[in-house]
């Protein structure tokens, strides 16, 4: 089957897609975005998040032919997504995502959407560095999206509200102290530029 999507920003469409694929395959082998990592496979570490329509789910678990028509973000686009939501007025009261024709009229451009070389960063992948949030890498990805989803509806999350937000991502490095660090910080120059 064919299937035709909006990943970070860009049209795309993934030819001889079979029945049981998931998302996660299409993004990583056929789209050369390797920054979901396939761990598990059960939707269990939350290495393979993305947003589907603005919502974080495990790419794993999804299988491709459901994303017909619809908007997908990787880590690969969160920069763009930031800087688009950030130029559209933004949405952080708690209670909104981002509307689907919204996303639809961003667009990712190959270098910082394929390779990342652009150099720009999303607040909270700059957070990520910034408090030495980051060690292995491999749950980097997953966690960057669920924090940058969690930072658009709620500009102000409490420990609790990270600690949901982030439940569905294991990380067996860091301890979390450093990550619950890096999204407290991107929280904090979020509303200092507000």
């Amino acid at each position: 089957m064919r299937v035709n999507f909006t990943v970070n920003g860009r049209q795309q469409e993934a030819d001889d897609v079979w029945e049981g694929e998931s998302l996660l395959y299409v993004l990583r082998e056929r789209m050369g975005l390797p920054g979901s990592k396939n761990a598990c496979e059960q939707g269990e570490c939350g290495s393979c998040t993305v947003r589907l329509d603005g919502v974080p789910v495990c790419s794993c678990l999804v299988a491709a032919g459901q994303v017909e028509g619809r908007e997908v973000v990787t880590v690969e686009g969160l920069a763009d997504f930031a800087k688009q939501r950030a130029e559209h007025g933004g949405c952080a009261t708690g209670a909104c995502g981002t509307s689907l024709d919204a996303a639809k009229s961003w667009e990712s451009k190959p270098a910082d959407g394929r390779t990342g070389e652009q150099g720009e960063l999303s607040p909270i992948q700059q957070a990520f560095i910034d408090a030495g949030a980051v060690q292995c890498g491999f749950c980097t990805p997953g966690l960057l999206v669920a924090a940058d989803e969690l930072l658009e509806r709620n500009a102000e999350p409490s420990d609790a509200d990270i600690r949901e937000a982030l439940s569905g991502n294991l990380c067996r490095c860091t301890g979390y102290e450093k990550i619950l660090d890096a999204v407290r910080l991107a929280a904090a120059r979020q509303e200092e530029a507000v």
